[in-house]
């Protein structure tokens, strides 16, 4: 008899990004289990009101416990492996590993395998200013042998303008696809051959349909490692 795939357990930050990577998980499996079939799920999130005060101290370390105890939370439900999709807050993981009750799939590490097995060699940033200002993916694309380019200063702040006012909130205005376009369209000029999406809002704006560069949708991508990882066990 086959095992039953993994429990699988979301931390979430803002409602937008959790939501998609939820969707994402439950439309997707079937494709591989059956019709309707998707891992059972379990989703834990704090206030986002208490992540956006840690963010805008730059205290990662209340990041990381806001993330450990969502983590400790969902391993009493039953799951069997962490998955958070909020770019962002990854800038938390210096602070919580070794610590957690359970094994994480890292986002960024996700996004670095795609870009692998897609061929790609250089990769343009997007992203709150924070992530894009950080070490999260340049730490994770040079382990795989992978450049990347972050956009100018007045770039970031108008995307992560974009993103905590706007994307959070569900507001998908024309205005902010245009900018998004514009900005990855200076990454394609910088010669980036793709653009990493990375905060999970961003997909619900930007596609391989609109966008000037091959995209790498770090929501969806990190939910279907997910379901391959709860399927296989490992």
């Amino acid at each position: 008899m086959t095992a039953p795939p993994q429990h699988i357990g979301i931390v979430a930050c803002s409602a937008e990004g959790a939501a998609l990577c939820y969707r994402t998980l439950c439309t997707e499996a079937p494709g591989l289990l059956g019709k309707y079939a998707h891992p059972e799920v379990s989703l834990h999130g704090h206030s986002f009101a208490r992540y956006d005060a840690c963010i805008s101290r730059d205290d990662w370390a209340g990041v990381a416990e806001l993330m450990l105890d969502s983590a400790r939370k969902l391993a009493a439900t039953g799951a069997r492996f962490l998955i958070c999709p909020d770019n962002t807050i990854h800038q938390g993981f210096r602070f919580l590993e070794g610590r957690s009750p359970l094994p994480w799939l890292h986002i960024a590490e996700v996004v670095a395998a795609e870009a692998v097995e897609r061929g790609f060699r250089k990769l343009g940033l997007t992203g709150t200013r924070w992530l894009v200002a950080s070490d999260v993916y340049p730490q994770k694309l040079a382990a795989r042998g992978l450049a990347w380019v972050r956009p100018d200063e007045a770039d970031r702040l108008e995307c992560s303008r974009i993103i905590m006012e706007e994307l959070v909130n569900g507001r998908f205005l024309p205005e902010g696809v245009r900018t998004f376009q514009e900005v990855i369209g200076r990454l394609r000029d910088s010669g980036c051959d793709a653009v990493v999406l990375g905060c999970t809002e961003i997909p619900l704006i930007i596609s391989d349909a609109n966008s000037p560069l091959p995209t790498l949708d770090s929501t969806r991508l990190l939910a279907r490692a997910a379901i391959r990882r709860a399927i296989t066990g490992g």
